[in-house]
């Protein structure tokens, strides 16, 4: 979504924050950690149709924003093409130089058995609507409504970084299910540093679809190694 003409008051904005940020975590939790299985999965979609549905009903009835489809008005799709292909070159790296031979693909499997993930059409097919699907809610997420409630409280600065802040917590919980200490604080870094360049680009740009260019290249990347633990794992 572009930038409304209503802006957020800051006590409409902490109680948004509240409502919708622990959401993913919840989701995350329930699937990886909690209750694997179908009941976690249960809880995951529903976790995701809130972040889906919440900000767009907050955004229309209490910010009293308008509806529109983010317009990259001002360009940045090849910014965003570019910051996702040093992104992707950084996963494929950081893996075959330091996270090889460190990750348990049983692990991995055991992860992607409890979301459904663990045979090859299956993480193919999954691996497309995350690339695709949910790369976009994330920025429609966090790059738009987040960031725009965060510029209600903080200055645009911050509010880059607060916004990648709060993306990574949810990161760290699904890689704690899978990944050694050591594994999941390099991830969050590496997820902390993509949030800020992708909220960085919205506030550039203001737009979700550059940022949305440079997540899609990105995820390519990490379904890439994701393939490689669990249908082709390092001798």
């Amino acid at each position: 979504m572009a930038l409304p003409t209503a802006a957020p008051t800051r006590s409409s904005a902490v109680t948004a924050l509240l409502l919708l940020v622990p959401a993913p975590t919840l989701g995350v939790v329930a699937a990886l950690h909690a209750a694997p299985g179908p009941a976690g999965r249960l809880a995951f979609v529903a976790a995701k149709l809130w972040l889906l549905l919440f900000p767009a009903v907050w955004h229309l009835v209490v910010d009293r924003g308008r509806p529109s489809w983010s317009p990259p008005k001002r360009g940045g799709i090849g910014a965003g093409a570019a910051t996702g292909a040093v992104m992707a070159a950084a996963v494929l790296v950081a893996f075959s130089v330091v996270l090889r031979g460190q990750v348990d693909p049983a692990l991995v499997r055991q992860a992607a058995a409890g979301m459904g993930l663990a045979g090859p059409a299956a993480f193919v097919a999954g691996a497309a609507v995350w690339t695709l699907g949910n790369s976009l809610v994330e920025e429609y997420v966090w790059r738009w409504f987040v960031f725009r409630q965060l510029e209600a409280l903080l200055p645009g600065a911050a509010s880059v970084v607060g916004s990648a802040a709060l993306f990574t917590v949810h990161h760290t919980v699904a890689m704690a299910a899978y990944l050694g200490p050591a594994e999941v604080a390099l991830g969050s870094l590496a997820v902390l540093a993509a949030g800020a360049c992708w909220s960085w680009l919205y506030l550039r740009y203001g737009s979700i679809w550059p940022a949305w260019v440079s997540h899609v290249v990105a995820d390519v990347a990490v379904f890439a190694v994701g393939w490689q633990l669990l249908f082709s794992p390092p001798a």
